[in-house]
């Protein structure tokens, strides 16, 4: 399937989760998580749940860090020029959504992409070859593409995956790993 086509498809799957649904699968998803090697590193980025898009519930994820004492890094988007600005997320970090619904921080520390090492991809779909369908505006294609190479790059879905997805460009950058509430796919 191409793109948009999979991008309306999941929407509406998403859209007909109920917040409970939501909750447990979300905690399926952090659980399988604690079983990947990718626990020994420093600088890990997480997006913050848009609620109104029903996505996955990212609280469970910033606990484990928080318990593990990692530093975790969240991002403010720049919709002029479709860029992402990390910053360090601590106790005094003031989060406000903006106008998409999307949590941000409204200032802080800032964060270099080449201090990441792990980053926890937003997707609406993906295939068995790691390409991923997002919203479509290229945010974290082009932040990924900063990052340093061996940044691992875990995409996190409630669906499985797609086999394949029709029109990926170069542009698009695969994850290492995706998981969901029932597998760990590994690319």
């Amino acid at each position: 399937m191409t793109k948009a086509t999979l991008r309306k498809t999941y929407k509406t799957l998403r859209s007909q989760l109920s917040d409970e649904t939501i909750d447990d699968l979300s905690l399926a998803i952090a659980n399988q998580l604690l079983t990947l090697s990718i626990w020994e590193y420093s600088f890990y980025h997480v997006f913050l749940s848009i609620e109104s898009q029903k996505e996955i519930n990212t609280d469970f994820i910033l606990n484990i860090l928080s318990g593990k004492d990692k530093n975790i890094v969240v991002s403010k988007s720049d919709f002029t020029t479709n860029t992402l600005t990390n910053f360090l997320l601590t106790d005094a970090t003031t989060l406000k959504l903006n106008a998409y619904n999307i949590p941000e921080p409204v200032d802080g520390i800032a964060i270099t992409n080449n201090n990441i090492d792990v980053v926890f991809v937003p997707l609406l779909a993906f295939d068995l070859q790691g390409h991923r369908v997002g919203y479509g505006k290229g945010f974290y294609d082009k932040f990924l593409a900063t990052c340093k190479p061996e940044t691992i790059k875990i995409g996190l879905s409630f669906f499985e995956a797609e086999t394949n997805i029709e029109d990926t460009l170069v542009t698009d950058i695969k994850l290492d790993y995706c998981v969901t509430p029932e597998k760990i796919y590994a690319f």
